[in-house]
Order: structure tokens, then C-alpha cells, then sequence
């Protein structure tokens, strides 16, 4: 274990990039916010870096803020500054590219608020909805609502990031296709702008402000709390997996997945992963899903795919334990018959358990009736299907149990080269074609590859977030990590690789997460949208403060990078 974090203590070393500049305003210390801020070289160096660790930048200070109203006043001061310094709020860090530093300026530990009570308020009325501090995770937010039954619509694979870090670039899973992502269920939001203004803001006012912050990369205002859309939470899932040898019958599939309204018998969460023969050969040998069998018998089935390459759709179903309707639904399910008046002596003869148990094992019967329907209708390879049947907040939190497994062999902190992207529908062959079966030819990632469309007509273009001009797209995320010394150096170079064949083929892709190093790449990325977002800029943000990290409005002067 201590080689292992030595090993990864000295790819941080050698792949890091540092950021300098000069001090801060002294009269910034006779602010009532003072006594907050920490200059400590313990405080700056651990909000030098984030999850990436591609890039280090190092603040002047950190803000430990009580209130979102000391935020509000160090972003004033700053504003009114003869040399305004920049000010980025960080949750978790969960960045690739030092989105949440704060070169040469401060950075806004925004977890202190979490410390207070009531930043996580349920409202169970007829349009249920919950009030969360941006600071707040999504794992809190998710304990807060089922408490009363009630859970957001749509989640990010992984709930140990912030509420705040995830609106302000969209927050996208396997929900999306079917209710748009994070951003499309917000309806309120408290905003902290560049000149140091607390908003509330909403669709019907300060609208602008309200579809600027939503996916607009922190350059538009800081979010100290959002209100989100609810929905009953169900209890139990039914968790499937299904592998393919053709990316065509694969896409297919997935994209019939989507096409389908809640109100028919279809799978409420998709998603989907592409396997190179050499990580189902030299990867994990079990994971938290797949058992070793499992995954020999996954390579066994890339090893006689001539590209050596496999895709797995991930679906899943929600039920609860025990309804009405389904009580009446397995009456007709064929191979158990059911008679009224025999079941009802049956319940009224045993203990309430005993009738939860039966119950449970109805619904149970009943989502597989459901998943033996959709089944029928797709065209994976045969007799490649793995399923689990899990508790709802199990299935939503399984990422956890994968951050655990890396942590205790030192993977997790390591860098993250991370390249994710929207590839229009009409070119998703083109990209598997050139960049699974080209670029990553024998490469051996390790990592997750996800692979999954969405509908475009769940997205709304008044937010910042930019999606496709097709109706479906896809997402695809390349999640790999640096095990070893010199793997940043290759893995950044097969992302240009990837980049470039995307420009040179015109796939149309769009960066999610995006990083830019020139003003230029970021116009292009906008489109149509840039014009706006620079007239915003300069209404909310005119002395261009927040969140330099993301580089879109910084002079290469407040940004010198000195290779280590």
C-alpha cells in the first residue's frame, strides 16, 4: 500500500503544472470575512489541485465561509478592488483540469456551509420539490428525500459531488434520456453574481441570470442553493446488463431504449459501456456487478469479435415492494395462477411479514414479466444477460463501492486524463469505427469507457449547457486513470488523437466537462451561444472574477503555467 501511494504521489509530481502570481489586497484582511480565511500553506496546497490532477494552481487564500452573505462580500470587495483577484468556489474538487482553482486569488471552500442546519429542506406538497445548498452532495440530498418517499428525477453516476458542481455544467446520467438532465429539474435557484449580488432567480425572473448559471461553467454567478423537482422514489431495482459483439445492433437498441414513454413497459435509467479485449484480459478479475465467470465468459466473447471489442447496455427498471396494481397484474402472469379469494385467505392467514415477503416476491415476479418483455424485443448476443435485483439507494450509491475497492489499492487518487464527449447520432459509427477501433486499437485503458444517447428534445437550449443539433446523442465518456508513471503522457496523447480525428472528420462532437486552452476554442464550443455568453459575462461578471479555472475569458498573463 505504501508503494502503491508512493507511486501515485510521484505521478502527481511529475504531471502537475504550477500556476503563479502575486498577493492579495492587505486591506482584504480587515474585512469582517477575515477571520475565514486561511493562508496556510496546509489550507492553499489543498485547494491547489483537484481529482484530474493534470494541473495545480495555487490560491492566495481559502474562504470558510459561514454564510452564503461572506461569500457575497468577499466577491464585492474583489469587484471594487483597483485589481480584482479571482474568486472560485470548489466543492469537492471533483475537476478534471482545474476547473475549481483559483490561480494567485481565493478559493471558496463552499463545504463549510455544510456545517449549518436546515441546507437540505424537503417540500412533500402535490408538486414536491427539495431546497439544497449548492455545497450540499448529492448522497445527502438523496438520504433528505427519501425520508419522505420522494427523490430527485435524474442522477449522476457517482453522488459524492456537489449540487452546485454539477448544475453548472448539466449533470447527466442514465435518466436523462427520459427527463433531460440535472439542469432541466431545477426550478429555483440562489445565485452569488460576479459583482457580489444575491439573486433568486427562476424562469419567470431574472431569467437570463437563471438559464445562464444553470450549465454555465461558474462564469455567471456562484449557486448557494437550488431547488429541484422530486418524484416517488421507488424501493427496489432491477438491474440489468447486456453485451453485444455489433456496435450497430448495440446502438440500435439502445436508441429503441430511449424512444420509449415512461407509460410504456421500457427501462427508466440506460446506459452503456464499451470493453476492449485486453481490460477483460488483464483488468479486475470480479467487479461489484460482474463475477469471475462472468467476466470470462465477456472475453471470451471480445476474443472471437475480429476488433476484439464488446458493448454492454445497462438498464435498469424501478418497482416498489408492494402496490395494488401489481397485485392485480400477477393474476395473468402465466406461469403462476393466482386465484382472488385463494390469496386473499393466504394473506389474512399469516403475519405481516409473512404478506411483505409475499408482496416483495409478487413485484418481483412482476418486474421480470415486465424486463422479459423488453428483452424480447432487443438483439443482444444470446444467453449474455446479467441481472441483479438491488435496493434503489443501492443501485444509485454503486459507484461508492467501487471508490472503496480503488482506495484501498491506491488507484483512487491518481490522475485522471478525462475526455468526455457528445457524438451526434448520424457519426457514432464513424467514432467507434476511428477511435475503438483505431486510436484505442490494443490500448489496454484503465478506466471505464461509457457509451450511452440521450434525447436533445429534453434539453433546453435557453441553458448555457451545449448538447447537439442531432434529435439523439451520445454520450461518451473516456474515464481512464494513470496506474503507473508515463501513462498521463500517453493518455494525453491518445485524447489529442481522439480530438483530432473528430476535427478531421467533422463528427460534430462537443466537449462535456470541456477544457480549452485558447478563447478561440471556447467560441467554437458555444456556436451560436458565444455571443451571449459574453454579453453576460460582461452584465454579471464584468471584471471577470469567477472561476478562472475554466479559462474562458483569462489572459494567458494571469494564467503563466511553469512545467515541473
Amino acid at each position: 500500500m505504501a508503494a502503491r501511494c508512493s507511486i501515485a504521489f510521484m505521478i502527481m509530481a511529475s504531471c502537475l503544472s504550477v500556476v503563479v502570481s502575486g498577493g492579495l489586497p492587505g486591506d482584504l484582511f480587515a474585512l469582517s470575512v477575515a477571520s475565514k480565511l486561511r493562508v496556510d500553506r496546509n489550507s492553499t496546497a489543498r485547494a491547489s489541485s483537484d481529482f484530474g490532477r493534470i494541473v495545480a494552481a495555487a490560491p492566495e487564500a481559502v474562504l470558510h465561509p459561514a454564510t452564503p452573505a461572506e461569500i457575497a462580500e468577499l466577491v464585492r470587495f474583489s469587484a471594487s478592488s483597483p485589481s480584482p483577484f479571482p474568486v472560485a468556489p470548489r466543492g469537492q474538487g471533483h475537476s478534471a483540469r482545474g476547473q475549481s482553482l483559483a490561480p494567485g486569488g481565493v478559493v471558496v471552500d463552499m463545504r463549510a456551509l455544510a456545517s449549518r442546519r436546515g441546507r437540505v429542506n424537503v417540500s412533500a406538497g402535490a408538486a414536491p420539490y427539495v431546497d439544497a445548498g449548492g455545497e450540499q452532495l448529492w448522497a445527502d440530498v438523496l438520504r433528505a428525500t427519501l425520508e419522505h418517499g420522494l427523490a430527485p428525477r435524474v442522477w449522476t453516476d457517482y453522488l459524492r459531488i456537489t449540487v452546485a458542481g454539477t448544475l453548472s455544467n448539466a449533470g447527466i446520467g442514465g435518466q436523462a434520456f427520459r427527463h433531460g438532465p440535472q439542469i432541466a429539474n431545477v426550478l429555483e435557484l440562489d445565485v452569488i453574481t460576479g459583482t457580489g449580488d444575491m439573486v433568486t432567480c427562476s424562469r419567470d425572473k431574472d431569467s437570463d441570470l437563471f438559464f445562464a448559471v444553470l450549465g454555465g461553467l461558474g462564469q455567471f454567478g456562484i449557486i448557494t442553493r437550488a431547488r429541484i423537482g422530486l418524484m416517488p422514489a421507488p424501493k427496489r431495482v432491477r438491474w440489468v446488463r447486456l453485451a453485444y459483439s455489433d456496435v450497430a445492433t448495440f446502438t440500435k437498441d439502445q436508441e429503441l431504449l430511449i424512444s420509449k414513454r415512461a407509460s410504456e413497459a421500457g427501462f427508466d435509467y440506460v446506459e452503456g459501456q464499451v470493453q476492449l479485449n485486453r481490460t477483460l484480459t488483464e483488468g479486475p478479475k470480479s467487479t461489484p456487478f460482474f463475477s469471475s465467470s462472468d467476466i470470462g465468459r465477456l472475453a471470451g466473447l471480445a476474443s472471437k469479435s475480429v476488433s476484439g471489442v464488446i458493448y454492454v447496455i445497462e438498464g435498469t427498471m424501478y418497482y416498489n415492494e408492494s402496490t395494488s396494481t401489481t397485485m392485480d397484474q400477477v393474476y395473468n402472469y402465466d406461469p403462476f395462477v393466482f386465484n382472488r379469494y385463494h390469496v386473499k385467505v393466504l394473506l389474512l392467514s399469516m403475519a405481516s411479514k409473512e404478506i411483505m415477503d409475499i408482496l416483495l416476491m409478487i413485484n418481483v415476479l412482476v418486474s421480470l414479466q415486465k424486463l422479459e418483455s423488453i428483452l424480447g424485443q432487443l438483439s443482444f448476443e444470446e444467453g449474455f444477460v446479467f441481472t441483479k435485483d438491488v435496493r434503489y439507494v443501492q443501485f444509485l450509491d454503486r459507484v461508492r463501492e467501487e471508490e472503496r475497492v480503488l482506495r484501498s489499492i491506491g488507484m483512487w487518487d491518481v490522475p485522471h486524463p478525462w475526455l468526455n464527449l457528445f457524438v451526434p447520432r448520424s457519426r457514432i459509427l464513424d467514432f467507434d469505427a476511428g477511435v475503438f477501433k483505431g486510436v484505442f486499437a490494443g490500448a489496454n485503458p484503465v478506466g471505464v469507457i461509457l457509451m450511452y444517447p440521450m434525447n436533445t428534445n429534453m434539453w433546453d437550449d435557453c441553458m448555457m449547457a451545449v448538447a447537439s443539433d442531432d434529435d439523439v446523442f451520445y454520450a461518451v465518456g473516456l474515464l481512464r486513470s494513470a496506474a503507473v508513471i508515463g501513462d498521463v503522457e500517453r493518455l494525453e496523447k491518445e485524447n489529442e488523437a481522439v480530438l483530432a480525428f473528430c476535427h478531421n472528420e467533422d463528427i460534430g462532437c462537443k466537449q462535456y466537462l470541456p477544457y480549452y486552452t485558447s478563447q478561440d476554442g471556447w467560441q467554437r464550443h458555444f456556436g451560436a451561444k458565444w455571443s451571449r455568453v459574453a454579453d453576460l459575462k460582461a452584465k454579471y461578471d464584468p471584471h471577470r472574477i469567477l472561476s478562472p479555472g475554466q479559462r474562458i475569458f483569462s489572459s494567458p498573463a494571469s494564467m503563466v503555467v511553469v512545467s515541473m
